[in-house]
């Protein structure tokens, strides 16, 4: 079965590139703000505001 490139080429391109460093986040990590969705929702609620929703 043929290869798609010579193994002597392996792992070379990672190695080769500059490191560039990531960009400050601007809003919160996906899952952290689903947390904060979380506890407003439904930890936080007033019973009298999630009554009526039904």
């Amino acid at each position: 079965m043929p290869s798609h490139g010579s193994l002597t080429k392996a792992g070379k391109v990672r190695s080769a590139t500059p490191k560039i460093e990531p960009k400050p986040r601007r809003s919160p990590i996906p899952r952290h703000k689903r947390r904060v969705n979380y506890l407003r929702r439904f930890v936080y609620a007033k019973p009298a505001e999630s009554a009526g929703r039904r």
